[in-house]
């Protein structure tokens, strides 16, 4: 097994604490070329079977955006009823989406009925496909950081609606609506630990049985 210098481990580490949820972008484009040098992290990225199951749609004409963004706009409002007072105040004040700012949108799919791989690994475990396309979205997120790029995953979302609004077909499933930009400020805290929505463990809890 290869084993890379310290000081590329000390990198490595820097660059996994610094990869954050970005919500505030500048409007600035990105370089298409550098984008796709982010996108090909997908391309060596595991997947059960080597099913290879992740679909990307790049959201851009307007109308798609619109409707992403109005789908997010009603699932917000909808989940900010669902707090006590306490919490309610505090996540009104949250900012969980650059999606009015961010220059690239990406709508990440699953699709599960895909025959490659042949269901290899999947037969017992078919959510090994998902868990396949969130390896992957980890990986994209961890090239474009070290590029300076920012990415933020907006779930407060309904699937059901944006697959109908982007006409995706039947057999895919939404893993991830990624916002992907430069960001505004870079801050290796958590806004939601610095807002004080809630705190990061300092120690693994492993049970051993």
């Amino acid at each position: 097994m290869h084993t890379f210098p310290e000081s590329f481990q000390r990198d490595l580490d820097d660059l996994l604490r610094w990869r954050r949820d970005v919500r505030h972008f500048r409007s600035d484009p990105v370089d298409e070329a550098l984008l796709q040098q982010c996108l090909d992290a997908f391309l060596v990225a595991p997947s059960v079977g080597l099913s290879e199951p992740w679909r990307i749609i790049r959201v851009e004409s307007d109308a798609a955006r619109a409707a992403a963004l109005a789908n997010y706009q009603t699932a917000n409002a909808e989940a900010l009823t669902g707090y006590s007072d306490d919490k309610a105040a505090l996540y009104a004040q949250l900012k969980l989406s650059g999606m009015q700012e961010a220059p690239v949108q990406l709508a990440v799919y699953c699709d599960e009925s895909t025959e490659k791989g042949a269901g290899l690994g999947a037969g017992t475990m078919p959510e090994m496909r998902r868990y396949s396309v969130v390896s992957a979205i980890n990986l994209f997120w961890l090239a474009a950081r070290a590029r300076g790029i920012g990415v933020g995953w907006v779930s407060v979302l309904d699937p059901d609606q944006l697959n109908r609004d982007l006409d995706v077909p039947a057999g895919w499933l939404l893993v991830g609506y990624l916002c992907v930009g430069y960001p505004e400020d870079v801050n290796d805290t958590p806004e939601l630990e610095r807002k004080g929505w809630e705190d990061r463990r300092n120690a693994l809890p492993i049970e051993r049985r």
